[in-house]
């Protein structure tokens, strides 16, 4: 079940078998010295109430607020819900393990917006999005570290991309010098130019540092995970968005000392072919094109953005104006290319990209930072104090020892009352980790650092139950949100044991309620009718001629519909049944006492033909019977208010009471 569908139930039951709620806004600042009601000795705050008739708030700015009445109708129907989840709390429905456990999972989704890490990500979501409108064409120079680089290797890539960097700025071209020096393997072959990218396409560092450059500016070393980078911005260009082409593919024989030749060609051949008039495009890409993924398909390509194909294809694709235009040969890596523009489309809009976008991020290195930040945050918040000297000893002693061996190791050492940190005043020790770890079913493979590995895990997951704490003690919305999911849950529970499942399978106590309350389930008086709404007036008198002095029967309906269904489907809307006649738009106007008849209803001639006439009676149970669960579900619920009212003694805050009233009214 859906956090949206239980939001709803939830909602849906605070109105169950009463009028609407008349909702108004929720106001933040109210006076919480006195409860508003008390329920059983229970006290009940007014914030509650007012939070909940804001959930339904489709009031218009500046209507009228809430009346007297109203509001002492929302007040009765909330004492009800009130009533059935401390009943439900009374039957100890919250502390069965199914409730733990989907009250758990609902925790979990509702807290989500609530966190730092949620803002976080958000301003994540923005700025990539943002960086999405515009395109960004590079080269750079890639210096990696040597295997097993020490800090002494890391200085010496520093100072040789220092001393490019010089080079460049000294007129030198990077394009040349990435030839050079580049270890980027495909710098032999584009000189360190990497076309155009967007956001989302590079690692985080190089796209910091290549959106921060204007055309023509060169940056300083760039540290990444690869290594050190020299960037330089070539090009910046409002993103085009996405783009469609079907393409002709010819392939160069490798194998063969003039392929180059030959294929340059046969395509110049294939191209000349395609500037015919009389020329069809799928047949050439049928016939001539070398790309078996394609080539059945009329080249047909997925649409692509900019940075998602190699970049003489895709500037090419790009370059593409007009729907079905063609481009010369373009020539890549692998081989040369014919392209037809078959579509373009712009960016898509925030909304529509946001998961995807989201997706990308916690898939990169952002996660990571995001991670730290939130930590960092949770840390100054929270009060958090580590004792480096402690944690440094234990890094030391215990980072080389598997999960299984650390708490071992970590007794025979001595060191299992080491203090690690405090958090919000409570210390916590080195017995705690390893607690942790024994809890924990997944393993950390890194046989270097079990300490250190283990130790983030631990300390994140205390930081983050400090900031859950933090949210339920002192965030008003989150608080009365995971209440209401919470209450919402009991009153699921115990509505579905005394009201929905009890009415809908107890059959003998439905029909002992169905003939206690006999009258509310009479037939009016009914007659067996067969209705001809004649929509062409054409086919009238091949109508009477069938209908006209004859008795209503099944073989008169069948032979009537039959006869015009296969020639003239549509000149004729058919009814048939046993139908009560007072209220129905036709036969209230109807003469009972003529079997045939033609009546003028709505500016359509209707023709009527009656049979039995059926006098006012009593329903059959099974003619009924969805009725008869409705209704006495019904009663069962107010049975069930009713015996709570009397069970759980109510004492209403007048004060309070007023102050809510004035709250919902400002």
């Amino acid at each position: 079940m859906t956090n949206r569908t239980i939001s709803a139930i939830i909602f849906t039951l605070l109105l169950t078998f009463e009028s609407s709620l008349t909702a108004m806004a929720f106001v933040q600042a109210s006076v919480q010295d006195d409860p508003l009601l008390t329920i059983g000795g229970k006290p009940v705050d007014k914030d509650e109430l007012i939070y909940l008739l804001s959930k339904g708030n489709k009031s218009e700015p500046g209507t009228l607020g809430m009346s007297r009445d109203e509001f002492d109708e929302n007040l009765e129907l909330f004492i009800n819900y009130k009533l059935k989840v401390r009943e439900a709390e009374a039957q100890e429905l919250d502390q069965s393990e199914e409730f733990r456990r989907e009250f758990e999972s609902f925790r979990e989704n509702i807290k989500a917006p609530f966190l730092i890490r949620n803002s976080l990500e958000e301003g994540e979501l923005r700025k990539a999005y943002s960086r999405m409108q515009e395109i960004i064409r590079a080269s750079h120079i890639l210096l990696k570290f040597p295997p097993n680089a020490g800090k002494e290797d890391s200085l010496i890539v520093l100072r040789m991309a220092l001393k490019i960097k010089e080079e460049v700025k000294n007129g030198g071209s990077l394009n040349d010098l990435a030839v050079e020096y580049s270890d980027d393997p495909s710098a032999q072959v584009n000189k360190g130019d990497l076309g155009y990218f967007t956001a989302l396409q590079m690692v985080q560092p190089f796209e910091d540092a290549a959106f921060s450059l204007q055309p023509g500016q060169v940056s300083d070393p760039v540290l990444t995970s690869f290594g050190y980078h020299i960037i330089n911005v070539k090009d910046r260009q409002p993103n085009p968005g996405q783009v469609r082409v079907s393409h002709i593919l010819v392939r160069i024989e490798d194998s063969s000392p003039n392929g180059e030749d030959l294929a340059k060609r046969k395509v110049a051949d294939i191209y000349n072919e395609i500037q015919k008039e009389s020329t069809i495009w799928e047949d050439i890409v049928k016939n001539y094109s070398e790309d078996p993924a394609s080539s059945q398909k009329g080249g047909m390509l997925p649409w692509f953005s900019v940075g998602s194909m190699i970049p003489e294809f895709e500037m090419a694709a790009f370059s593409l104006t007009e729907i079905g235009e063609v481009s010369a040969p373009v020539r890549t890596r692998y081989g040369y290319h014919i392209l037809r523009l078959e579509g373009k489309k712009p960016l898509e809009s925030f909304e529509s990209m946001e998961e995807s976008i989201r997706s990308s991020i916690l898939r990169d290195s952002r996660s990571t930072m995001i991670q730290s930040q939130v930590m960092a945050i949770q840390k100054s918040r929270y009060n958090f104090d580590e004792n480096e000297a402690n944690v440094a000893k234990l890094r030391t002693e215990l980072n080389n020892t598997t999960k299984n061996g650390f708490a071992l190791a970590m007794s025979e050492k001595n060191l299992s009352g080491i203090q690690l940190f405090t958090l919000k005043g409570k210390s916590y020790i080195a017995q705690d980790l390893a607690d942790f770890m024994a809890a924990e079913e997944i393993s950390i493979k890194n046989k270097t650092s079990t300490f250190d590995a283990w130790y983030e895990r631990f300390t994140a997951s205390e930081l983050n139950k400090a900031e859950e704490a933090d949210l339920a003690a002192n965030n008003k919305e989150y608080r009365m949100l995971l209440k209401e999911y919470r209450d919402g849950i009991l009153l699921f529970s115990l509505m579905n044991e005394e009201v929905w499942q009890k009415g809908l399978l107890d059959s003998v106590a439905q029909k002992a309620f169905y003939e206690k309350n006999i009258t509310k389930y009479q037939w009016k008086g009914r007659v067996n009718a067969f209705i001809v709404k004649v929509l062409d007036m054409t086919q009238l008198d091949a109508a009477r001629k069938l209908l006209q002095g004859k008795s209503l029967s099944d073989e008169l309906i069948t032979t009537f519909e039959s006869s015009y269904e296969s020639s003239n489907s549509l000149a004729y809307q058919t009814e048939t049944g046993t139908i009560e006649y007072s209220e129905h738009p036709v036969l209230s106007k109807a003469d009972l006492n003529k079997d045939y008849q033609e009546l003028e209803v709505n500016g359509h001639l209707h023709i009527v033909v009656f049979g039995d006439r059926i006098k006012p009676g009593p329903k059959k149970f099974e003619e009924t019977r969805g009725p008869v669960i409705r209704d006495y579900q019904e009663y069962l619920d107010n049975t069930l208010v009713e015996s709570l009212r009397k069970k759980y003694p109510i004492k209403i805050n007048t004060k309070a009471k007023e102050e809510t009233f004035i709250a919902l009214n400002q």
